[in-house]
């Protein structure tokens, strides 16, 4: 009997059931997509301009080297004629959800960069207005405007490092077309949402655990003031329930008063029973306070052991 290899066993076995050795299963196959191979897709068409290099495929990708530009070709500040705002547009699924070839009664569409809709974008430029481009609130500090930019846009973005991950700003005293930086560190903005109208600043971790942890032991020693004032209200009640006058016959002392006597063992009993344990479970807590939240051993430390910020 004639053997064969196992990798030759293999070869010969998918070769028999594979669509792939099958002219015509390879075709379908082709047309289907599957395993990277080419599909019939409904996809719009480009406006490109001369200035343009453009590098597509015919699954609505691209790469557009040209100058700055947004919209139709009379946009951005390629569109208004000036010099150096070189640009360099990556697209992927042009009019997004909305993508089609061609209008309803048969003509074949173009279309212009489109921010707002297209599905996933990485644009860099050398002079643009890329927070009017893409819609952006303010936030807490000027707009960009004829600043050089990168941006990226997509439903999902995700900056991944193996090590770390830095977002640094001020770092040169001019912009890339030499106008001076008028503020020394213009900061990071985290808008959700894209409102900025509860903005507020972000806390140094350090600085806050500091400020809360002298609040506590103000709060503990006020504790212990009230303590002490407690302690002394009962030895004050103590002596006026056993307290006595001296009589007009011959100084004789009188007997103690009975209802101020019973006024004072309640009201010593009460505030041994009620304040002063209340004030003993304040200081425990006070204390789990500074240990759980205001310390890097603690469960619930307030600060992130990873992330800064200045």
């Amino acid at each position: 009997m004639r053997s064969y290899s196992k990798a030759r066993i293999f070869s010969r076995l998918y070769k028999s059931v594979s669509p792939a050795y099958s002219r015509e299963r390879r075709s379908k196959h082709k047309r289907g997509g599957i395993g990277g191979d080419s599909i019939l897709e409904s996809v719009p068409g480009f406006n490109s301009t001369s200035s343009e290099h453009v590098i597509s495929n015919k699954h609505n990708a691209y790469i557009v080297l040209g100058r700055d530009r947004t919209g139709s070709r009379l946009t951005g500040y390629g569109g208004r004629g000036d010099t150096h705002c070189a640009s360099i547009d990556m697209v992927a699924g042009r009019l997004g959800y909305l993508s089609t070839a061609q209008t309803e009664d048969g003509r074949k569409i173009f279309v212009d960069p489109n921010f707002k809709t297209d599905a996933a974008r990485i644009y860099l430029s050398q002079k643009t207005d890329i927070d009017a481009s893409f819609g952006l609130a303010k936030g807490s500090f000027p707009e960009a405007k004829t600043r050089s930019a990168v941006a990226l846009k997509a439903d999902g973005v995700r900056i991944i490092a193996r090590e770390g991950i830095k977002l640094v700003t001020g770092v040169d005293a001019k912009t890339a077309h030499g106008s001076k930086v008028t503020k020394r560190a213009y900061g990071i903005n985290l808008i959700a949402g894209n409102d900025d109208t509860d903005l507020q600043p972000i806390p140094k971790g350090s600085n806050l655990a500091e400020a809360l942890v002298e609040i506590v032991e103000h709060v503990e020693r006020v504790t212990g003031v009230l303590d002490s004032f407690l302690m002394s209200q009962i030895k004050f009640n103590t002596a006026l329930g056993v307290h006595v006058h001296i009589s007009p016959f011959f100084g004789i002392p009188t007997a103690p008063s009975i209802l101020a006597g019973g006024a004072s063992a309640m009201s010593n009993i009460e505030k041994l029973a009620l304040v002063k344990s209340s004030l003993m479970a304040e200081k425990y807590n006070l204390v789990n306070v500074k240990v759980n939240y205001l310390t890097p051993v603690g469960k619930n430390y307030i600060n992130s052991l990873n992330n800064y910020s200045n």
